[in-house]
This record gives C-alpha cells, sequence and structure tokens, in this order.
C-alpha cells in the first residue's frame, strides 16, 4: 500500500485540489474543535458580521470534536471525532464563509457533499473510538472562545501527523458512497451465484 501523504495547515483550496476519496493523509498543524453549539454560534456571528467569519477562522479548519481537559502530561486527554451528520445543518454556510476542510466521522448529506463540492472544501474522517491514541497526535491546546461549552468550547489544536482518509474531496466524490456501492455490487455478484435453493 502507497504510504499517506502529508498536508500542513493552514492550507488553500487549491493545495486541497489534489486530493482524491480515499487517500490516507497525516495532518499536522492548527485545527479548531467544533460541535453542535459552536456551529451555531459560529454561523450567527458569522451572519451578524455581514458573512465575515469571527475568531481568524477564514481559510481553517473544523474538527468535530471535544477534547477532555490535559492528561498524562499531554495537552489533551482525549480526542476523538463526533459523529459529523450533526453538523450537517450550518457546514454549508460555514465552507461559503471560508472554512476550508472538516474532520469528523460519518456519512454527510447530499446537500453537504454539494457543499464542499461547490466550495474545493474537502472532508477528512478519522476513526472512531480512538481518542485516547488520537490524543497523542495532539502537541498543543490553546482555548479561543465559548467558555461555557466546556468540551464543546472552541478550541485551537495543533496536531502532528494526525491519521485521516478523505471522505469527500473537493470535486464531490464521496468514499462513503463508493464503498457502499462496492458493497451491493459485490452482494449482488454473491447472490447471483449463489445455487437457488441452497442456505448461506
Amino acid at each position: 500500500m502507497p504510504e499517506p501523504s502529508t498536508l500542513t495547515f493552514p492550507v488553500t483550496r487549491e493545495q486541497l485540489a489534489s486530493l482524491r476519496a480515499g487517500d490516507e493523509v497525516l495532518l499536522s498543524g492548527p485545527v479548531y474543535t467544533a460541535r453542535d453549539a459552536t456551529h451555531a454560534r459560529l454561523v450567527a456571528e458569522t451572519d451578524a458580521h455581514g458573512g465575515v467569519l469571527p475568531y481568524g477562522l477564514e481559510g481553517q479548519t473544523l474538527f468535530y470534536a471535544g477534547p477532555t481537559p490535559p492528561a498524562a502530561g499531554r495537552p489533551a486527554g482525549s480526542v476523538g471525532p463526533t459523529t459529523a451528520k450533526r453538523m450537517d445543518a450550518w457546514t454549508p454556510a460555514l465552507l461559503s464563509a471560508g472554512i476550508v476542510a472538516a474532520i469528523g466521522k460519518g456519512v454527510r448529506s447530499e446537500s453537504v457533499r454539494e457543499a464542499f463540492a461547490a466550495t474545493g472544501s474537502v472532508y477528512f474522517a478519522a476513526v472512531g473510538g480512538s481518542a485516547a491514541l488520537l490524543a497523542t497526535r495532539v502537541s498543543a491546546s490553546t482555548f479561543v472562545a465559548y467558555p461555557d461549552l466546556g468540551t464543546e468550547a472552541l478550541v485551537r489544536l495543533d496536531l502532528m501527523d494526525f491519521p485521516v482518509v478523505v471522505a469527500i474531496d473537493s470535486c464531490g466524490d464521496d468514499l462513503y458512497a463508493q464503498a457502499a456501492s462496492e458493497w451491493r455490487h459485490a452482494l449482488a455478484g454473491l447472490e447471483s451465484a449463489t445455487p437457488e435453493g441452497s442456505s448461506r
């Protein structure tokens, strides 16, 4: 298998254009954690400021995560991806305002896939259930905004070789949709090859 490519944030959409759905990538540099409540506030603040993202977020990447307090001498005790579908309602607006990439887990809606393609942005998928291990790839954690949200506050994390897969590329190709299509095709092939009346 080919070695994962590397990418250092912040990046431009032109730099993201060469990535394709299914590519394995190691991410380094700053990302900003944001879950449901943070997304709602960011969109409200962006709207209130004439479409300008607050906190210097234009050209940055959102990580759908809620890092726990520092532990074991690390900046974050654990940090894993949240189910991305929960952020779908706000994602198109944030991409249009200047967010260039997002990190989460799981499938996205068709409207969100179209928004990634229309803006030339990229959705990366991280492995769920490995939050403690992924925390070892965080070199720094800095609070940015919304302290009342606790672990869901807007926090800057500095990553180092954080492993992800391109789930939706800048052309709108969707790894989850491709995998589902391949699975259905393989299943159809198995069913057609099974002798009638035999048990499976």
